[in-house]
């Protein structure tokens, strides 16, 4: 073949053939890992949710072969613990004490549920994770300049959290696939597209990526469950397949939902709106259907529920009383910090109170967001439109029956971790929506669009720019100046805290405000701050296990004077830090009475010995 015919063929392949379809995909990749770089350079934060440090600390301890222990102790899970398996504090042998708390041996997690961390243990047993902090001094601040995770000689981004953070990038990825194929299915490519492109420029969905939640991991799960709903659908509608084949998707519905169950606990109530779904669209056996999704999700959900009772008590662990926090009995984090809680302290009317309180803020605040961006009022508005696809109204039933049992369930649910981050948390449950919110907001502008005569056709592709462009304006905003800074302080700077977790040993239990970060980046076991400085204190320091350190930082001693500080009827830690600091003198009976320069006033930490002096 001559050359000039070679490569005429060549670049008609390129143009119009196999060629130009494999350079359209290659260059869409490179948008992609430009995009992802982009951001990261500019709006990537180190964590600073305390749910993601605790998952984290989790999956560690998984990968280390250590069991699912933690290092990160709330003092509910001591009394739950101790409650269960009602151990004497005082042993009759001594040579075998007792350890009715396994503060010793570790600590059993009751907190988190098993997927997301073990998901997590897998990738640092693949990944070079190296949770070690290099120090920075004179001599090497010139070399420090040109390493990767420092910033002209100072800490700038830890490894471990960048490495979670680019795996829950690459979950956002998925669900933008996910996104792209189900909007496909149901609509057409042109949708699918311009579905895929807003949520990629959803700034909150990048927020919660780099956030170090499982709410990537979740989504990802709850796609696939509308996916296979919406296949589903088809099967029995139009009858194509194998006769098995309905039965094969309500099993794998029935397992996404509990793999989502076993990833965050409020999914599992989305067994709800969808045995509603089968019972309305599965066909003639369709109680059958609904049986067989119930006993794949109580296979799938009821031996970690056994679990937990064995170990506690409780099916869910310390998220059991989940619904009991931030009402008048218990207000802020104080049940997760009581070491004797008297949990039958409640009314119907606290309950009925924080539903119709945390609903109207919901309704309020939460709900017009719900695509995470302006696409949900699309959405909204097209609630009045019945689509000639049945499938695109029966999947529109199946988000909207899901749409009020998330509201009752984040209402109820709702803790301090949502006041501390009020978007970024494991308790925004509504942001499991926005993809398929993003398709239908989607579906609905290209209705309007077709109805508008436009003077000219290619107006068309600049009227959906504009669109897509104002749909992402909060993301475009991203990359304007200022810069955001990657460090979450206050109240955590990762090298503090991994210096003052070096000056104790391996076994030795510390106590701080933010035990978790202590627990993730200092690989210490911490207790959370009991409610009192004497009587919980003492309990845990002379019965279960001496602490041999006491860490705070801004977020106790920042905190509101009066609100905060000064308790009624209870010796505070804030009435502490006034007698330690002001007065200059550590309470008489208090064993840790040693403490290093350069800490006050921003922290505070004491010791039993000058841990700082050892080589």
């Amino acid at each position: 073949m001559p050359l000039s015919t070679f490569t005429q063929d060549a670049i008609h392949k390129i143009e119009v053939g196999a060629g130009a379809r494999f350079l359209k995909w290659v260059l869409l990749a490179l948008a992609i890992v430009f995009l992802v770089v982009a951001y990261n350079s500019r709006a990537y934060k180190n964590m600073a949710v305390q749910e993601a440090m605790d998952a984290a600390q989790l999956a560690r301890n998984i990968a280390a072969g250590k069991g699912y222990t933690t290092l990160f102790i709330r003092p509910l899970s001591i009394y739950l613990v101790t409650n269960h398996n009602r151990g004497p504090l005082f042993s009759s042998d001594p040579a075998k004490p007792p350890d009715p708390a396994r503060l010793k041996d570790g600590h059993p997690d009751l907190a988190n549920p098993p997927v997301y961390p073990l998901v997590l243990a897998g990738l640092m047993k693949v990944l070079p994770f190296n949770y070690d902090i290099p120090a920075v001094s004179p001599e090497t601040s010139g070399k420090a300049k040109k390493y990767f995770w420092n910033k002209d000689g100072r800490f700038w981004w830890y490894p471990p959290d960048f490495f979670i953070a680019v795996f829950n990038q690459v979950l956002l990825l998925g669900a933008v696939v996910l996104t792209y194929l189900l909007a496909r299915f149901l609509f057409d490519s042109t949708v699918a597209w311009l579905s895929a492109l807003l949520l990629l420029g959803t700034e909150l969905l990048w927020r919660f990526s780099v956030s170090g939640l499982s709410t990537m991991l979740l989504l990802v799960i709850f796609l696939g469950l509308i996916w296979v709903l919406a296949l589903l659908e088809r099967a029995v509608r139009q009858g194509t397949g194998r006769p098995a084949t309905p039965l094969v998707l309500t099993a794998l519905a029935g397992l996404l939902v509990g793999i989502g169950a076993l990833t965050r606990y409020t999914f599992a109530w989305l067994i709800i709106p969808l045995l509603v779904f089968l019972f309305l669209f599965s066909g003639q056996d369709r109680v059958v259907k609904c049986l067989l999704a119930l006993a794949v999700f109580a296979a799938v959900f009821t031996p970690w529920i056994i679990r937990n009772y064995q170990v506690s008590g409780v099916p869910f662990g310390t998220t059991t009383y989940a619904i009991m926090e931030n009402t008048p009995v218990f207000s802020e984090n104080r049940l997760a910090r009581s070491l004797s809680p008297d949990l039958s302290r409640y009314d119907i009317g606290f309950f009925w109170r924080k539903l119709l309180g945390n609903g109207r803020q919901i309704v309020q605040t939460d709900l017009p967001k719900l695509g995470g961006s302006w696409i949900s009022a699309f959405f909204l508005v097209g609630l009045l439109l019945h689509f000639q696809r049945p499938a695109i109204n029966r999947l529109r039933y199946f988000l909207l029956m899901c749409l009020p049992v998330l509201i009752v369930i984040q209402a109820l649910g709702r803790t301090q971790l949502s006041d501390d981050s009020p978007e970024i948390n494991s308790e925004n449950l509504l942001f499991l929506l926005t993809p398929v919110v993003t398709v239908y907001g989607v579906g609905l502008f290209f209705v309007l669009l077709d109805q508008i005569e436009l003077p000219v056709p290619p107006l068309r592709h600049l009227v959906t720019g504009a669109f897509a462009a104002i749909m992402c304006l909060p993301m475009i905003l991203i990359f304007l100046p200022p810069r955001s800074f990657p460090i979450a302080y206050p109240p955590y700077y990762p090298p503090m805290i991994q210096q003052v977790s070096n000056w104790m040993k391996e076994k030795e239990l510390m106590m701080s405000d933010i035990p978790w970060a202590v627990a993730w980046y200092g690989r210490r076991q911490c207790l959370w701050l009991t409610l009192n400085a004497q009587q919980d204190f003492f309990a845990v320091n002379d019965y279960l296990k001496p602490v041999r350190a006491l860490y705070l930082t801004p977020q106790t001693m920042d905190s509101r004077f009066l609100s905060n500080w000064v308790r009624p009827r209870e010796y505070s830690w804030g009435s502490f830090v006034l007698e330690s600091v002001m007065r200059k003198e550590i309470p008489p009976s208090f064993p840790l009475r040693k403490a290093p320069d350069g800490f006050l006033p921003e922290q505070f930490f004491l010791t039993d010995w000058e841990r700082w002096r050892k080589p």
